[in-house]
């Protein structure tokens, strides 16, 4: 099945702690429907000193349910679904359903 969501696509939390807040997607897990999302889900990580660099406590992004997020409507900033519909020239490309702008650069 086609990824409706996918790496560099701009995104709108739906529920949780952080409802409203949009970023773009770092990272998506398919096999746990879950994807990493910039500046969202924020979770502190306590780390040892090693070889790497100093320790410390390190704040980064937690995974967020796929189904949790939407995709941003291109045209006026809202959430959107997804669709895929084949262009004239054999491309398969994804659509927002709320304005029919083609997403896919």
């Amino acid at each position: 099945m086609a990824a409706k969501i996918r790496k560099g696509d701009k995104v709108v939390v739906l529920t949780g702690k952080d409802k409203g807040r949009q970023g773009e997607v770092l990272k998506v897990l398919p096999s746990e429907g879950r994807a990493v999302v910039q500046g969202v889900a924020m979770i502190k990580k306590h780390q040892k000193p090693g070889a790497q660099g100093a320790g410390g406590i390190l704040q980064r992004e937690a995974s967020i349910q796929l189904s949790n997020v939407a995709h941003v409507d291109p045209s006026d900033g809202k959430p959107t679904r997804v669709g895929f519909k084949v262009l004239d020239d054999g491309r398969k490309v994804r659509f927002a359903k709320r304005s029919g702008e083609i997403i896919d650069r």
